[in-house]
Parts: structure tokens; C-alpha cells; sequence
């Protein structure tokens, strides 16, 4: 069994991020689409980013 160590971590975010700009683009969301997508490219460069985008367009979407 291997370990998750934050390589892992990164990954796993990654394709969260992608999860969720399938959905958004799903849903008929393109503008939040292409900021996820472009989160998740970003993300492998930056660790993180594309958890922050996604929290920061749920709270933009719960504050309208």
C-alpha cells in the first residue's frame, strides 16, 4: 500500500478541480467552468489554487 504523501495530495486536487468544472459546465456555467479549468491547470504549478477558486465561487454563489 502506498503512502499519500502531498504529491498525492496535489493530484487529488487537481482532479477535483476538473470534477468540478465538468459540473459547472454541466450546469450552464461556463464562466465558473473555465475559471475551475484554468485553476486546475494552474494548480499543478501552485498548490492549492484550484481548492481556493472553487471555495471562492461557492461564496461568491451563496452571497448572491
Amino acid at each position: 500500500m502506498s503512502s499519500f504523501d502531498t504529491r498525492s495530495a496535489n493530484r487529488l486536487s487537481m482532479v477535483s478541480t476538473l470534477i468540478d468544472s465538468a459540473l459547472a459546465f454541466r450546469r450552464g456555467r461556463p464562466k465558473s467552468g473555465l475559471l475551475l479549468l484554468g485553476a486546475a491547470a494552474l494548480s499543478s504549478r501552485i498548490p492549492g489554487v484550484g481548492t481556493l477558486v472553487s471555495l471562492f465561487l461557492r461564496l461568491a454563489r451563496r452571497l448572491r
